[in-house]
C-alpha cells in the first residue's frame, strides 16, 4: 500500500482507491464475487469479472435485498441499517486498515446479524475504524439474505449465504496481504445470525484453512433447520408467490417480490414429529444441514481453530421489552415458548422457576427464549469444541445492563456490539429508546472488551482460563469482570441432549 492521501491497492480483480482519515484507511464496496443476477441469485457465488482502471472504494455500496426492519420502541437502525440500498453488485467487502500498514497484521472478518433477512455493511455499528486504529485489518461483508440466501430450493445449492461468506474468506486469503494483513492470521467473527453462520462455517470442510480463529457472539450451534423443516418454508414461499417450488420458478421472480414473500413467512410453525423449532418462530430462515454444527464439531471439524464463544445474560429481552410483552407476560406465555422450544416443556419451565425463585413471568419467558435461541446452542458448541479440539476454547457472558426503555432492556441481544467495535460513544446509541440507554456505560468497558477481542484474534488467548467440558469456565463481563465456572448450570441440564451424535434441535 502506498502513502498517498488517496491510497490505491491492487487486488486480484483490479485496483481500488480508498480514503485515509485519522490514521486509518477505509476501502469500501470491493467485490468479492460476481453480482447475483437472474438465475445466478440462486447459484453458488462466482468470481467477479476483472475491471480496468482504478475502482472508487470511498463510498458504501448496495446491500442484499431486504425489507426495512424494526423491533418495537427501541431504535435498532444502527444495527439493521436503513433497509435495502438497491444494486446488483452487492457481494462486497469493506476493509479498514492502518493508514501505513505494511506488515503481517492480524485480520478480523465480521459477519453481521439480522435474522438471516436483514443487515449489511452499511450499518453504523460495523465501522471498523477502531480496529484499524489498534493495528488490525478489519473486514466486513455483505451476503445473500432471505429467500436468495437461505431458502432451501430444489435445484439450487443450499445455504447460499454461507457459501458467500466462504467466498469472501477466499478473497481475504488471496488479497488481504495487499492491505497489510496476514492471510495466515484470520479471525472470523459474527453476531446473531452471523454467529450462527460462523458456527456453520466452523463445521464446513470447504472452509478449512481459511481462518485460524473464530468468535461466536450470540449464535446457535444447534440452530440449523432439518430438510423437512426447510421444505415447509419453501412450500409456503412457493404458495405465496403462486409458483412451483423449484429454482427455475423462483429465478423468474423479481427481488422486490421475493423480499415481500420473505416477510410474509414470519411466524411459520416449524415443529415436526421429531424436531422443535430452533428459532422459536422468530425467523423462517436459518442454515439447512443434515447435522447440527455442534455435532459436526464433535466429530472433529474445526479442531485446529481457536474459539471464543458467548451470549448475553438477557438475550430474550430484545424480543419482548420493546414490543411491550415483557411486563404483560403470563404463565401461559411462558408455557407457550417452552412448548415451541423443548420436548418436555413442563420440566423446562419447572427448572427455570427453581433456578430463578421469585422471577416474574417476563423474566422466565425471556430466559427460556434466550436459551432456546442462543444459550443452549452456544453451550453445545463450546462443549463440542472444548471436548474434541486441540485448539483453545474460551467462554464469555456479557452482563452489562442497558437502561433503555425505562431500565427494562438490560443485557439484551446485540447490546454487546458497540463495545466490541468500540463505538459506545455514538450519539445514536444513547437515549431513552437507544440501544445503550440514557446513562453512559462504564468508561472503560468498551476499551477493555474491544482490546480483549483483538488480543484473542492476535494471540488465541482471551486473557482468562480456557473453557473445558468439566469446569466450563466463563468470563462474566460487566462493570467488573468476573471469572465463574458453569454459569446457569441448572438451565444447562434442562437442555442436555442424551447423544451428541443424534441430530436434534436444542432440546
Amino acid at each position: 500500500m502506498n502513502d498517498h492521501t488517496d491510497p490505491v491497492v491492487t487486488t486480484t480483480r483490479g485496483s481500488v482507491r480508498g480514503l485515509s482519515q485519522g490514521g486509518t484507511t477505509a476501502f469500501l464496496n470491493i467485490p468479492y464475487a460476481a453480482p447475483p443476477r437472474g438465475a445466478g441469485r440462486f447459484a453458488a457465488p462466482q468470481p467477479h469479472e476483472p475491471w480496468d482502471g482504478v475502482r472508487d472504494a470511498t463510498a458504501r455500496g448496495p446491500n442484499a435485498p431486504q425489507s426495512e426492519r424494526s423491533l418495537g420502541s427501541v431504535d435498532m437502525s444502527p444495527y439493521f441499517g436503513t433497509g435495502w440500498s438497491h444494486g446488483e453488485d452487492y457481494l462486497t467487502v469493506n476493509v479498514w486498515t492502518p493508514a501505513h500498514a505494511d506488515g503481517d497484521l492480524p485480520v478480523m472478518v465480521f459477519v453481521h446479524g439480522g435474522g438471516f433477512v436483514a443487515g449489511s455493511t452499511r450499518s453504523a455499528l460495523y465501522d471498523g475504524s477502531a480496529f484499524a486504529r489498534d493495528g488490525v485489518v478489519l473486514v466486513t461483508l455483505n451476503y445473500r439474505l432471505g429467500i436468495g440466501g437461505f431458502l432451501d430450493i430444489p435445484g439450487a445449492p443450499a445455504n447460499r449465504g454461507l457459501l458467500d461468506v466462504v467466498a469472501a474468506l477466499r478473497w481475504v486469503r488471496d488479497n488481504i496481504a495487499a492491505f497489510g494483513g496476514a492471510p495466515h492470521n484470520v479471525t472470523l467473527f459474527g453476531q446473531s445470525a452471523g454467529a450462527t453462520v460462523v458456527g456453520g462455517i466452523l463445521a464446513t470442510p470447504e472452509a478449512a484453512g481459511l481462518f485460524r480463529r473464530a468468535i461466536v457472539q450470540s449464535g446457535n450451534g444447534l440452530g440449523a433447520f432439518t430438510t423437512e423443516q426447510a421444505a415447509r418454508v419453501t412450500g409456503a414461499a412457493a404458495r405465496h408467490l403462486g409458483i412451483e417450488p423449484h429454482v427455475d420458478a423462483f429465478a423468474r421472480i423479481p427481488d422486490d417480490r421475493l423480499v415481500e414473500a420473505a416477510s410474509a413467512l414470519a411466524g411459520i410453525d416449524l415443529r415436526t414429529a421429531t424436531h422443535h423449532d430452533p428459532l422459536v418462530g422468530l425467523s423462517p430462515f436459518s442454515l439447512v444441514l443434515d447435522t447440527q454444527p455442534a455435532d459436526t464439531v464433535v466429530a472433529g471439524l474445526g479442531a485446529d481453530v481457536d474459539l471464543l464463544i458467548g451470549t448475553n445474560t438477557e438475550e430474550g429481552n430484545l424480543y419482548l421489552v420493546p414490543v411491550g410483552t415483557y411486563a404483560t407476560s403470563t404463565s401461559q406465555d411462558v408455557e407457550a415458548v417452552a412448548v415451541r422450544a423443548h420436548p418436555d416443556p413442563a420440566r423446562l419451565v419447572d427448572t427455570y422457576r427453581r433456578a430463578r425463585p421469585g422471577a416474574a413471568f417476563g423474566e422466565l419467558r425471556s430466559a427460556i427464549m434466550g436459551d432456546a435461541l442462543f444459550g443452549a446452542g452456544s453451550r453445545a458448541l463450546a462443549d463440542a469444541h472444548a471436548g474434541r479440539s486441540g485448539a483453545a476454547t474460551f467462554g464469555y457472558e456479557f452482563a452489562w445492563r442497558s437502561h433503555a426503555l425505562d431500565g427494562q432492556l438490560g443485557a439484551a441481544h446485540a447490546v454487546e456490539l458497540p463495545f466490541v467495535f468500540d463505538l459506545a460513544r455514538l450519539p445514536r446509541l444513547r437515549g431513552a429508546r437507544a440501544l445503550l440507554g440514557p446513562d453512559g456505560p462504564p468508561a472503560d468497558l468498551a476499551t477493555r472488551m474491544h482490546e480483549t477481542w483483538i488480543r484473542f484474534a492476535s494471540t488465541g488467548d482471551a486473557g482468562w482460563d480456557p473453557y473445558d467440558p468439566e469446569r466450563r469456565t466463563t468470563m462474566r463481563i460487566d462493570t467488573e469482570w468476573t471469572q465463574i465456572d458453569d454459569p446457569h448450570g441448572q438451565e444447562r441440564q434442562a437442555w442436555a441432549r442424551p447423544d451428541p451424535h443424534v441430530v436434534r434441535s436444542p432440546s
